[in-house]
């Protein structure tokens, strides 16, 4: 499943010497200069958490996922062992969501970044199921977990920054809070607050100091000149014709794989879905390992990424 690249004993061993002189930027661009592996897509069904655990240590640049969110969708008729986001409390997805990057902390290498993405939601108000909307059918479920301890009818959860905290406290180094600004999000009828536009996309790293090329994604200033990134990305999202209905656009992929990666680098995807980042690591030339619980989402990540 995992092929040998005579290059990574060498890196890694050079990449120690650099870091104990503090000279991380010169090894990097050492480091960009190779092709460090032939490029390889892979998709795996089954438990991601059981699957990461079969991975090597330090063996994957880069994480870049989104989570199936609480309460929020039904992935799937049948609930699947290992399934996550159905769960009764909050507090079991945020340990479930945890227990996973604990082990892809593990299989990242030193200088690994993770790019996670999570929109946020509402209590249910204890209703127990959700009606399916002309323009989501995605939306609908047949059941609703009960509003969470703490929590009042109608209150914004805010579990995107449960989990950013609890990954953080967990070793995690929490390093940017990325707002993806959605400018054709869908409309929803609410009258009482703001219409949501946005998700979150988190920086995490394994170490306090890793790649990031800051370089290759910066954007025009309001002075006409290139600047770094700023922590808003104003990126539409893309219709897609598959069954998945929670798919983030390739242009946000590109921007994580180019400031986190370079040519052969390997990338792993814990929650594949449609295999997004998996086709994005294609058009760029990463490796890829990506895993999902759900057969129809395997085989329709396979199909898609096959047809670029």
């Amino acid at each position: 499943m995992f092929k040998y690249n005579p290059y990574i004993p060498i890196l890694q061993k050079t990449l120690f010497l650099f870091e104990t002189v503090n000279c991380y930027d010169l090894i990097f661009q050492e480091i960009k200069t190779m092709d460090c592996s032939a490029e390889s897509i892979e998709l795996i069904e089954g438990d991601c958490l059981e699957k990461i655990q079969e991975c090597p240590d330090a063996f994957y640049q880069c994480c870049i996922t989104s989570p199936p969110y609480w309460g929020m969708r039904s992935y799937g008729e049948v609930q699947r062992k290992g399934e996550i986001g159905n769960e009764e409390e909050l507090e079991e997805y945020i340990h479930k969501i945890v227990c996973v990057f604990q082990e892809i902390r593990r299989v990242l290498k030193k200088d690994g970044c993770l790019w996670l993405n999570m929109g946020d939601g509402y209590t249910s108000g204890n209703r127990k199921t959700r009606a399916m909307d002309k323009k989501n059918p995605a939306r609908a479920m047949s059941k609703r977990p009960p509003t969470p301890k703490g929590l009042k009818p109608k209150d914004l959860i805010g579990f995107p920054w449960r989990i950013a905290f609890a990954l953080q406290a967990d070793g995690w180094y929490l390093r940017s809070d990325v707002i993806w600004e959605k400018p054709n999000a869908q409309p929803e009828s609410v009258k009482d607050r703001p219409t949501r536009s946005h998700e979150y996309l988190f920086l995490l790293t394994k170490s306090k100091k890793y790649y990031y090329d800051w370089e290759s994604i910066q954007e025009i200033g309001v002075s006409g000149t290139m600047r770094n990134r700023r922590s808003v990305w104003r990126i539409p999202t893309k219709p897609f014709r598959g069954r998945h209905f929670a798919t983030f656009p390739e242009e946000l992929v590109r921007l994580c794989l180019q400031a986190s990666t370079i040519k052969g680098s390997r990338v792993i995807d814990p929650f594949c879905g449609s295999g997004t980042v998996g086709k994005v690591c294609q058009d760029l030339h990463r490796s890829f390992l990506g895993i999902e619980i759900h057969p129809e989402y395997v085989e329709l990540a396979e199909k898609r990424i096959k047809g670029s």
